[in-house]
């Protein structure tokens, strides 16, 4: 079952220093991590270390301890995580970020790429799997992200974002500090509304998403886009691709797994998407979730199948390197009890720079443009938290597209 904050006290790790390490706050709970940087971080590896490295922690730390942080996209990539001792209180004790204050000043906005460049590095992967239909190994689902690039006149106030963020009850909201770049520290920070694992004893879930729409603001706009998703053959394609992927990497570590309730609509204030809730018992209790979600990340929903393939691609497509976007964030305990999302709907904050992610999922069938529009109404939650309109990020799509 997933870790609620019914069943659930908050958990608040302090530690020398007043230095929050990561935040995570919604559906599984609310989580503080505080300590001083470097003496915090656990030494980073990837996950073939990763059991090994979180024994020694925790053998540091005691039972209360927790570990919390940043799982890189690139799975050879070092991992970002940090330990300190935890403090159970009670529920409302812990606040995760203060009330917010002022939205960030002087705010302009850069995509990069263009939503017509992006275009093109769509319609080049439907090249390719049109290319290589029927070889074996052939490309069957790609995701493809676009970034913008959003500066202030002054540092953004993380604390003050993450508030915002949090206001959509149908996400988590996250912050983790990343390594510094030279003298700047630099944050991960969104609002997922993507479960990648949560686990309690031998009991786990999984709620992946994949196929989306946007929202609309009049009802029977926003009903109609919703029946259109789900009556959307191409999305569910998309959508079972993923279900399958982590149906089959769980497999092995369970002794029993399903999706008792199918695929279903779910939305966030934002969009909406299809989903289906994975359910487990683990032949082994002690299994750390930061394990499984190590495992299991990148899933289809953020890289494509077959996945070495969609990696390189990948790679050549888009014009940044994705470092923790689309990697995975979360937490664990002593016991290996915890919840990973997958980091989607974020930012890399550095300073007063913004750099938001947005991807969309790209099987035979997807329209390049179409895709351009899902990523900006993908990016509007964080747009409206930084104090921007929410259609900024459709600006240079088709009009056709967004309506």
């Amino acid at each position: 079952m997933n870790i609620r904050m019914s069943d659930a006290p908050d958990r608040l790790a302090p530690q020398t220093g007043n230095n929050v390490l990561f935040a995570f706050s919604g559906q599984q709970g609310r989580v503080v991590g505080r300590g001083v940087r470097p003496a915090s971080a656990l030494p980073a590896g990837t996950a073939a270390t990763l059991a090994v490295r979180l024994e020694r922690a925790f053998a540091g730390t005691g039972p209360q301890g927790l570990v919390g942080g940043a799982l890189a996209f690139d799975r050879s990539q070092p991992d970002c995580l940090w330990h300190c001792p935890a403090t159970p209180t009670p529920v409302g004790a812990a606040t995760l970020a203060p009330q917010p204050a002022h939205a960030p000043q002087g705010l302009s906005v850069s995509a990069q790429p263009e939503p017509a460049t992006y275009a093109r590095a769509v319609a080049r992967a439907l090249q390719i799997m049109r290319d290589e239909a029927g070889q074996p190994g052939a490309l069957e689902k790609i995701v493809l992200a676009r970034s913008l690039l959003v500066r202030a006149e002054a540092p953004i106030r993380v604390e003050d974002l993450l508030a915002r963020l949090g206001d959509d009850p149908a996400v988590t909201a996250f912050r983790v500090a990343l390594p510094a770049r030279g003298t700047q520290q630099r944050w991960l920070c969104g609002a997922t509304p993507e479960l990648l694992l949560a686990k309690t004893g031998a009991r786990i879930t999984s709620h992946p998403l994949a196929g989306s729409a946007r929202r609309r603001a009049d009802a029977l706009a926003d009903q109609q886009s919703a029946a259109a998703l789900m009556a959307s053959d191409k999305d569910h394609r998309e959508h079972a691709l993923v279900v399958e992927s982590i149906l089959d990497v769980l497999s092995p570590w369970c002794r029993q797994l399903g999706a008792p309730e199918g695929t279903r609509l779910t939305s966030t204030r934002s969009m909406w998407h299809l989903g289906t809730r994975i359910e487990g018992e683990l032949k082994d209790p002690e299994t750390s979730s930061a394990v499984l979600a190590a495992h299991l990340h990148p899933t289809p929903a953020v890289c494509g199948v077959p996945m070495a393939r969609a990696n390189a691609l990948i790679a050549e497509l888009e014009p940044f390197a994705r470092d923790f976007y689309a990697g995975a964030v979360g937490w664990c305990d002593a016991r290996g009890d915890g919840a990973w999302h997958v980091a989607i709907r974020c930012a890399e904050i550095c300073g007063a720079e913004a750099r938001l992610y947005a991807g969309a999922g790209i099987v035979p069938g997807s329209d390049p443009m179409a895709e351009a529009a899902e990523t900006g109404a993908k990016f509007g939650a964080f747009l409206t938290a930084l104090g921007l309109p929410a259609d900024a990020g459709l600006a240079g799509v088709t009009r056709d597209e967004v309506r």
